[in-house]
């Protein structure tokens, strides 16, 4: 393709040199140019990417893309923009030619919830004749197309070259989780979004962010810029759930028109009646469209909410009831997600992704409706990562559950120790019994509610089984479908529901 044609659709874009240099290839890193590639200098938070321009024209860059003319280079054709991160968007959809823009898009952001959500979506579109990719935490997939993911939301480039090999594959439909990093960095503003979905918002990545203000910011994004009406996609609607404190903010704010959903703050979508059983979720929803019974595998009354978002984004798409229903009673697990591990005990095991407070909260609180015994919860918090957030998980787990096990999660290159020391910071002030490793692994059980520090996952994974008995739940928050730990910067094998299959394995009793 031209490079004329692929700055067509950045209105701002002042070319410099000939339009028709044929271009092969996109990148913001200078390491990875080769000749016939744009390189897009960008201003990055670490660096700025103007300094590499030598480095990009060097490697056979064919095109630069740049802010700042003063970087301009004189040997090739340079593009002056003025934001290069959503000008390198727009770029990357035309390059790949648009494959969003003749597609349905259902875009989801929220703090918890999104990728089970997006694979009730999945299962929604396929009921309805409309196969779809699903780009998410876990990978960007489609049928027997997996793409592994680099983060959730990829840079633009990225995100749109996967978009074109799953549409090539047989995607009629896409549904992608978006994080508010990738909203923040403008990485999906080359998207054409029929639908957004708000699933809620609750203390996550503070330490990118800053405060909850700047991080609802740059959630809003999706609600207020990138869901405005155009001429490929008109008919665009806003999925905001009401249950949530900044649901009404987001909805009053929307460029496009509201469908809202909630349990407490019944919406255009809500649960006439329900049941929420150690079985899953049974019940009637209402919509717009009518009302109709349904019944699901899954646990717990935030699946319920998802479930709500998913039959709103149905709604959104004015797909029949009965290809809404057929996809959210068909859908029965996600990876990581209040995932069962089985085992011959007796003992309701499951590996949950929960890892901020509101997520582990939500989960515990499901698991006390339903428990008819005692739950011992392994939990962790992330190393490098907002550190606010430890004593808050620490007093949720050890509050909610009849025994907490504080572990590790990905230290990556923060002492362990420390981490747990400010864990343990939340639990203190409760006044419960502080159990030692030794101690519970002597006495094979424990007689009142407590907390045990054991930095090694694996031994924690290992203690939590052998303590837990028939009837039991035992859950494992914090890593969820990840099959690895980061310590210092290694990424080490490991896999909570291959850790909790062994120590079941070496369980006697």
């Amino acid at each position: 393709m031209i490079l004329s044609h692929i700055i067509a659709s950045v209105p701002d874009a002042e070319l410099h040199g000939s339009g028709a240099t044929e271009i092969t290839a996109l990148s913001c890193d200078s390491r990875q140019i080769k000749p016939g590639t744009i390189f897009f200098a960008l201003r990055g938070v670490a660096a700025d990417g103007h300094r590499f321009i030598p480095q990009a024209v060097e490697a056979g860059a064919s095109a630069v893309v740049l802010e700042d003319t003063a970087c301009a280079p004189t040997c090739i054709p340079w593009v002056m923009v003025t934001d290069g991160r959503p000008a390198m968007a727009r770029m990357a959809a035309a390059f790949y030619g648009d494959p969003t823009a003749d597609r349905p898009l259902i875009g989801i952001t929220g703090t918890n919830g999104k990728t089970t959500t997006t694979y009730l979506i999945e299962a929604v579109l396929g009921a309805a004749g409309l196969p779809a990719a699903v780009l998410g935490t876990i990978s960007y997939r489609f049928g027997a197309t997996t793409i592994v993911a680099s983060h959730t939301t990829p840079e633009s480039t990225e995100l749109q070259a996967a978009f074109r090999q799953l549409a090539d594959a047989g995607a009629k439909a896409f549904v992608m989780e978006v994080s508010s990093h990738a909203l923040e960095q403008k990485r999906a503003d080359g998207c054409h979004f029929d639908v957004g979905i708000f699933s809620n918002l609750t203390r996550d990545h503070l330490d990118y962010h800053g405060s909850m203000e700047q991080y609802l910011h740059a959630k809003q994004r999706l609600f207020t810029e990138l869901l405005q009406p155009t001429a490929a996609k008109p008919r665009r609607r806003a999925v905001i759930n009401l249950d949530d404190d900044y649901g009404p903010q987001i909805a009053e704010r929307a460029a496009c028109p509201v469908i809202g959903y909630g349990i407490d703050h019944p919406g255009d979508v809500r649960p006439v009646e329900v049941a929420i059983t150690v079985n899953g979720i049974s019940g009637t929803l209402k919509t717009p469209k009518g009302e109709f019974p349904f019944t699901s595998k899954l646990l717990g009354r935030f699946n319920l909410s998802n479930i709500l978002a998913a039959v709103a984004a149905g709604i959104a798409l004015d797909l029949p009831l009965t290809a809404i229903k057929a996809g959210i009673e068909g859908h029965a697990t996600v990876p990581g997600r209040m995932e069962r591990v089985d085992n011959n005990f007796g003992i309701t095991c499951l590996v949950d992704y929960a890892h901020t407070g509101d997520a582990l909260h939500n989960v515990l609180a499901t698991l006390k409706e339903i428990a008819t015994a005692r739950i011992i919860t392994v939990f962790g918090c992330g190393g490098d990562r907002d550190p606010g957030k430890r004593p808050i998980m620490g007093k949720i787990a050890a509050e909610m559950s009849d025994l907490a096990i504080a572990t590790s999660d990905n230290p990556r290159t923060e002492d362990p120790l420390a981490i747990l020391a400010q864990v343990r910071a939340g639990i203190t002030p409760l006044n419960i019994r502080e159990y030692t490793h030794g101690e519970l692994a002597a006495q094979a059980t424990f007689d009142e509610k407590g907390f045990v520090m054991l930095e090694n996952r694996r031994e924690a994974i290992r203690l939590a089984a052998s303590m837990a008995q028939p009837g039991d739940i035992l859950l494992l928050a914090g890593k969820g479908h990840e099959d690895y730990q980061i310590i210092g910067t290694t990424k080490h094998h490991f896999d909570d529901r291959e850790e909790a299959a062994a120590a079941f394995g070496e369980k006697t009793a």
